[in-house]
């Protein structure tokens, strides 16, 4: 973790963390001075990519924990708002200002001057888009698990908007990015894997379905102190009087806490996590997790076309003789709307919160530091991770730069390790899981295949 944090606020300490192509390119020096980082080899774009991989999977993570302590929702993402501008910022002042601006290829300061609103404006919906999406899977962690949401959200990506090559409608995600590119990534390899995709999503919500179920059958079999209301909520047994309840010291708390940690998996660890966690979800329906999970994969599929456009203007919005956008001026301007639409949003939410969320205030919010280093950290790391990935599209070509939706698998090595997901559950529920995520490996493994070589000369 302190690489991590490291290489998020020092250069150095990122060297130590990714040798190979990545440092070689990022410290290229010529003659006369340092020029604009540009991604120039596949190499150089595929070590961007892993690193992108690696934080674009460990956030959601972080934003789990804090809402599996009881972290109000909207508290964490203002937090998370914050830091994450601040790495589009940082990216922009150092590599997209280094060296001297050139016509074709300004940097940041100069291009922040020049008339190319258009395109300004598609990295800005990009960034609307993905704020919403990332909102919204922050509710679907609660309600369907960190490893189903991240592996529909990110197969749906790459699925919606599939076309042929004739038609006329408009697409979305990794398939729109193929003919924005040009189809520089080979067709003949590109859709099968969407195609896997698909499966993973359907496994996805069978896995989702399944895990219910167990859970479901657990809580119905309790025989603790506490029991399943009837709205779903947790009521203690009237059978258990309370002064008998044991006192959880450490935590604080009640006199019907538990005297011991319960184990994952099971309907004591069920109720517990349920009293402990912001977001209740007893009682929910199944179709609800999915419903929210399904929007952000909608949300997701659209912000990196729109960042394609920015960057490389295939729609020609832009008046001749203006340069095009440089990836970091594009990044800079999505993260700006990103920012505001999550802080707009959750400030409202503050005072008018869904899912069943307390209400809180900017008083509240303020003075509420517990897990707050956590959700600036999470900030850094999606920030630095969009970067990268859009960074790694300008070599590898942006459909094959979302291979980093491979990041469920990293959300899931969190999710099975740190919160115990679909621990004790039935063996019908873990042959799904194995199957989703094989499937969803096969995907990526094809989509990856797929990538062509987009000229930065």
């Amino acid at each position: 973790m302190d690489h991590v944090l490291g290489c998020a606020t020092s250069l150095v300490s990122c060297q130590k963390v990714f040798e190979g192509p990545l440092v070689n390119s990022l410290l290229s020096i010529r003659q006369g001075g340092l020029k604009m980082y540009i991604i120039e080899d596949k190499g150089g774009a595929i070590a961007l990519m892993l690193a992108s991989l690696f934080f674009l999977g460990t956030w959601p993570a972080v934003l789990t924990l804090l809402e599996r302590r009881g972290r109000l929702p909207q508290h964490t993402y203002l937090d998370y708002s914050i830091t994450n501008l601040l790495a589009a910022v940082l990216i922009a002042l150092t590599f997209g200002q280094l060296g001297d601006s050139k016509p074709n290829m300004p940097n940041f300061f100069t291009q922040l001057s020049q008339d190319n609103w258009p395109s300004v404006l598609f990295a800005m919906a990009g960034g609307v888009v993905l704020s919403i999406g990332n909102l919204s899977t922050q509710y679907a962690w609660a309600y369907v698990g960190l490893s189903v949401t991240e592996v529909i959200s990110s197969s749906m990506v790459v699925v919606i908007g599939s076309r042929s090559e004739n038609s006329h409608v408009g697409s979305s995600g990794t398939t729109l990015n193929y003919f924005l590119d040009n189809r520089i990534n080979r067709a003949e390899i590109l859709f099968p894997g969407v195609a896997c995709f698909l499966v993973a999503v359907i496994l996805g919500s069978a896995v989702h379905a399944s895990n219910a179920a167990d859970n479901e059958e657990k809580l119905n079999g309790s025989t603790n102190i506490y029991k399943l209301g009837e709205n779903g909520s947790v009521e203690p047994n009237k059978e258990v009087i309370e002064k008998d309840a044991p006192k959880d010291l450490e935590n604080g708390a009640s006199a019907t806490k538990y005297v011991a940690k319960a184990e994952a998996g099971t309907a004591e660890y069920l109720i517990e996590l349920e009293e402990r966690r912001s977001i209740k979800v007893f009682g929910s329906s199944t179709f609800i997790g999915l419903g929210i999970v399904f929007f952000s994969g909608v949300c997701f599929s659209l912000f990196s076309p729109a960042f394609n456009l920015a960057t490389n203007d295939q729609w020609h919005t832009l008046k001749q003789g203006v340069p095009h956008l440089v990836v970091y001026t594009a990044f800079f301007y999505f993260s700006i709307s990103c920012f505001v639409i999550g802080i707009g949003l959750n400030i409202l939410f503050l005072y008018r919160p869904m899912a069943g969320v307390p209400k809180s205030s900017f008083k509240a919010y303020l003075n509420d530091w517990e897990g707050r280093q956590w959700a600036l950290l999470a900030g850094f790391l999606c920030g630095f991770g969009n970067g990268f990935q859009f960074m790694g599209g300008q070599a590898a070509g942006y459909a094959a730069a979302d291979a980093v939706q491979a990041l469920p698998l990293v959300s899931t090595f969190w999710g099975i390790l740190l919160f115990g997901e679909y621990r004790k559950s039935s063996r019908k529920t873990y042959i799904l899981l194995g199957f989703m995520l094989f499937m969803f490996i096969v995907a990526v493994a094809v989509l990856m295949a797929s990538s062509g070589h987009r000229s930065t000369k």
